[in-house]
């Protein structure tokens, strides 16, 4: 029988306009078999392994060229209709996942960083191999425990977006660490999905350190179009909260998108702001020779360009989206150190679009860049970092853009620090309407987390 064990504090996981819907969420712990797909990590409720158990070998044997057969196309008129879909409920899809690393020694030197903290970029990779096994057990039912085949299942669920995850306070290597997650709105075929990181045990109060949330969408196997989810229903008063918070959530989404730099010139004030800025900073040539604390924002770029291989595959024989977020935060906080000159602390990933999959074998180009700066009485410099991911045509050299990465570090407030900030500097229109980009991003964020430390 389910068990509720507690209400969490203030759910901080939206844009904080939407905090007047709910302060506080629920979560429904359920106790299950163990089974993972991780090695030494600990898993409560079942999991769906999203990670291809098949063998490559046998995969590029079955993907062979065959001798072509004419076959007449299938009617759309005689393809069966989709069966109607039984309703779930939020504690249907709740997974989570324990990392014992106040327990376990030899699993934290696994995630230990140079400094003696945890690597925030591998953390990253569970969260999207959560979100994708809740969004699977919402739509196949809590029982099951396996994926099976996807042409045999007759759909896929791919990740459409991260909105945001935001830090609300540090790691401790020496405690226990919780992530877990739940449907908590759908729409016709899509599904937004909250996840939650805590420290937990050393016999010490439950800790949230991180809240975040996933937009998932279902595809047909056959026709790769939109295909119906299973709808969501509510059972108490605060998932009622909850399913508006994630309905509220979409129309923004969408909202946003309309307002993108990409479609639509920014706003009277956000053209004045950024002329001021032209004018204080931007006029005169920046000299390599003169250190002035001014950067240009194309001289912050910061390439890798890897290869693609099988051992990072999903179910779906594309790389592993949690692989890809791993590598962008890496490459991300490596830039935001070089440009701050020491080391930071992660804030947030403020938002991730996927455009297409990364195939295996491709080559893979990932270009950082340092879109705008600011700082705040307890950091001297908060970067936000842009990271683009491209596919490049090894034939025609041509590259195609499979994911954009956005994301927030901060560095620590030092007087010797204090005397001269780094602030980069956009030269051409397109960059400019990256700086402003950041901006929005990071104006998002101080609310959080200026709410945060009230």
């Amino acid at each position: 029988m389910d068990k509720l064990l507690k209400v969490v504090s203030e759910f901080r996981l939206c844009h904080p306009q939407s905090l007047s819907i709910i302060s506080r969420w629920r979560i429904i712990h359920t106790r299950g078999k163990i089974g993972s797909n991780l090695p030494q990590v600990s898993i409560l409720t079942p999991m769906m392994p999203l990670r291809s158990p098949g063998l490559w070998s046998e995969i590029l044997l079955n993907s062979a060229p065959k001798p072509a057969r004419e076959e007449p196309p299938i009617p759309q008129s005689t393809l069966a209709p989709q069966e109607p879909l039984p309703p779930r409920t939020m504690n249907d899809s709740y997974s989570e996942l324990i990392l014992p690393f106040g327990s376990t020694p030899e699993l934290l030197e696994q995630y230990t960083n140079a400094s003696g903290g945890i690597r925030i970029g591998k953390l990253m990779e569970h969260l999207d191999s959560l979100a994708g096994s809740i969004a699977y057990k919402h739509t196949l039912g809590p029982t099951v425990g396996t994926l099976g085949r996807i042409q045999e299942r007759g759909f896929y669920i791919v990740t459409a977006s991260v909105d945001r995850l935001d830090m609300l306070a540090p790691l401790h290597p020496n405690r226990d660490l919780r992530l877990s997650g739940q449907v908590i709105y759908t729409g016709s075929s899509s599904m937004e999905v909250a996840v939650k990181m805590e420290s937990i045990g050393d016999n010490q109060p439950d800790e949230t350190v991180l809240l975040g949330r996933f937009s998932m969408v279902c595809r047909d196997a056959h026709t790769h179009r939109a295909r119906k989810v299973n709808q969501l229903v509510t059972t108490s008063a605060e998932e009622q909260s909850l399913y508006a918070i994630g309905e509220y959530m979409k129309k923004r989404r969408q909202s946003l998108a309309l307002r993108s730099l990409s479609r639509v010139p920014p706003t009277s004030e956000e053209a004045e702001e950024l002329h001021t800025f032209f004018l204080t900073y931007g006029q005169d040539t920046l000299s390599s020779q003169k250190d002035d604390g001014r950067v240009w924002m194309g001289d912050t770029k910061l390439e890798k360009t890897m290869l693609m291989f099988p051992q990072e595959r999903n179910v779906h024989q594309k790389v592993f989206g949690g692989y890809l977020m791993r590598l962008a935060y890496e490459l991300g906080v490596t830039n935001a150190s070089l440009f701050t000159r020491g080391p930071v602390n992660f804030l947030s990933l403020d938002g991730i679009s996927f455009a297409r999959p990364v195939p295996i074998g491709s080559i893979l180009r990932l270009t950082s860049q340092i879109l705008y700066t600011t700082s705040s009485p307890q950091s001297t410099t908060i970067a936000h970092v842009g990271v683009r991911a491209n596919v490049v045509d090894v034939k025609t050299g041509l590259e195609q853009t499979t994911n954009d990465f956005r994301f927030t570090w901060a560095r620590g407030h030092r007087d010797e620090e204090a005397r001269c900030p780094r602030k980069v500097v956009p030269k051409t229109y397109r960059e400019a309407m990256l700086w402003l980009e950041g901006k929005r991003a990071l104006e998002v964020g101080a609310e959080i987390w200026g709410m945060q430390m009230k």
